[in-house]
């Protein structure tokens, strides 16, 4: 369960249940695919950077991380975030946004993109504490 901000801040954040591109994925399809067909889902991106990063192309990783964290922010706008607030992990469909953020930091230190990988770090800490 997501904890309350008795601050008052904004309500967490959920991108929508019953997304075709994560269906595709779960059955097996292959996420070159998939990105193809659903160029805005960002676990199709995330697995593309995860693919990248296992065979040793941190730029590729970057590239498919950044690709798939611009996607997710335009989901997460769409669905009601102000840009800041909760975007919890707990919640499924939101795996693929935040995937795609914690591949971007991996691989933005790999680059020697040091301030990128601090605000990333810092953004991480913001949509779910429990990531860091």
């Amino acid at each position: 369960m997501d904890s309350q901000n008795l601050l008052g801040g904004p309500e967490p954040t959920r991108l929508p249940e019953g997304d075709a591109a994560q269906s595709a994925l779960l059955a097996g399809g292959d996420p070159r695919e998939v990105v193809a067909q659903y160029p805005t889902s960002s676990l199709a991106w995330a697995m593309l950077s995860d693919q990248a990063w296992d065979n040793g192309d941190v730029i590729g990783s970057y590239a498919f991380a950044r690709v798939g964290y611009h996607r997710g922010l335009d989901a997460l706008r769409k669905n009601g975030w102000k840009g800041f607030g909760p975007v919890p992990w707990s919640h499924e469909p939101n795996q693929g946004f935040l995937r795609c953020l914690q591949n971007l930091g991996r691989a933005a230190g790999e680059i020697n993109e040091s301030d990128e990988k601090v605000r990333i770090s810092d953004f991480i800490v913001e949509c779910d504490p429990t990531l860091a």
